[in-house]
């Protein structure tokens, strides 16, 4: 006698494909977009870094950057990604790279939200034989960054972050 299946739950189903209707940033309408970021950043702050829903069980950071044309701080939740000790983050925004990519590119300055500690920090926009080297090793070890770039004809963003040190 076999033991009777649970159904799969949303935070059980893993997002494989940039395509996958599930997937968080498939699910927003155009009208919704300014403001997809609110109720994620709101969850974050109010449980230490942990969210629901699509994110569920994802490592994510907020981002706070500095507007490049408005000059107003910007905040914007991030899958936080790693290579070794190295922490980068990337963006799944189709037809134009994303404002803060634009931010950081112009004041490399930023505020890191890890859990429940914030750190200031640096935001490095790789280019040149640097980004080939990185965005090859990026690719072939995160199927979603893969399939992502597979669809889209510009560069994935590719940013790396350095925590300043407490003095």
């Amino acid at each position: 006698m076999t033991e009777p299946q649970t159904p799969a739950t949303d935070s059980d189903r893993k997002i494989t494909s940039f395509d996958d209707p599930d997937a968080p940033w498939n699910q927003v309408s155009e009208s919704d977009i300014t403001h997809w970021n609110d109720g994620v950043i709101d969850e974050f702050r109010a449980n230490d870094g942990k969210v629901g829903g699509a994110y569920a069980g994802a490592e994510l950071l907020l981002l706070t950057s500095t507007g490049a044309k408005s000059g107003k701080k910007h905040v914007v939740p991030l899958g936080l990604l790693r290579r070794g000790e190295t922490l980068f983050v990337s963006s799944f925004i189709e037809g134009k790279y994303p404002a803060w990519y634009h931010n950081v590119k112009a004041d490399p300055r930023v505020t890191l939200e890890f859990g429940n500690t914030v750190h200031q920090g640096t935001a490095r926009v790789l280019e040149g034989a640097e980004y080939d080297e990185f965005a090859g090793w990026a690719l072939a070890h995160n199927p979603l960054l893969a399939d992502y770039q597979s669809k889209v004809e510009r560069p994935l963003p590719l940013v790396v972050l350095t925590l300043e040190q407490p003095s």
